[in-house]
C-alpha cells in the first residue's frame, strides 16, 4: 500500500516544513509515502468561499483514481487514539488497498463533490488548526501508527 497526503497550499513556515520533511523521511522506512501540494488559488479575495471550495475540490478530485481510498481531514470526522489509528491503518493494508489518500483541505474545507467522493473523514482534534500546522501532526501520527504496529519503543502507553 502507498499513502499519499494531498494538501492545499505550500507551507510558508520553515519550521513547519522541517517537521514535515523529518517525519516524511522517517515514514519512508515503513511504507511508500508521498506528499502532493496543490498550489493556492490566485485572486481568492474576488471569489466567494463556496467558489473557492469548488475550485479546490476540482483540483483535488483530479488527483484521485477510482481505486483510491479517500480520507478527508475534517473536524467532524471520526476521532482515534494513536493505537486505534494504527489499527485503522493495518486494516487498510490488510484489505489489499493500493493507495490511501489523506487530504488536508484549504482554509474553508471541502466542496460537496469532494465530500461525496470521500470514503471517510477523520479528525485529529476537536480544535481547529491551520491547514499548514495539521500537516506535521498528521504525518507524525501516521509514523507513530507504524511504530505501534511494529512494537517499536517510539509510542508509550
Amino acid at each position: 500500500m502507498q499513502i499519499k497526503l494531498i494538501a492545499i497550499g505550500k507551507t510558508d513556515h520553515p519550521a513547519i516544513q522541517k517537521l514535515v520533511d523529518e517525519y516524511s523521511a522517517r515514514l519512508g522506512f515503513y511504507i511508500r509515502f508521498e506528499m502532493e501540494i496543490i498550489p493556492d488559488l490566485k485572486n481568492t479575495k474576488s471569489i466567494s468561499e463556496l467558489i473557492q471550495k469548488e475550485k479546490e475540490g476540482e483540483l483535488i478530485l483530479k488527483k484521485i483514481q477510482t481505486s483510491d481510498e479517500l480520507i478527508l481531514l475534517d473536524e467532524r470526522g471520526k476521532s482515534f487514539s494513536s493505537i486505534e489509528f494504527s489499527i485503522f491503518i493495518q486494516k487498510k493494508m490488510n484489505s489489499g488497498l493500493k493507495q490511501l489518500i489523506l487530504v488536508i483541505g484549504g482554509p474553508y474545507g471541502f466542496s460537496d463533490a469532494v465530500y461525496a467522493r470521500a470514503n471517510g473523514k477523520i479528525a485529529l482534534s476537536k480544535m481547529t488548526f491551520s491547514h499548514q500546522m495539521i500537516r506535521p501532526f498528521l504525518i507524525e501520527q501516521v509514523y507513530r501508527a507504524f511504530t505501534i504496529l511494529r512494537n517499536e519503543p517510539y509510542h508509550h502507553e
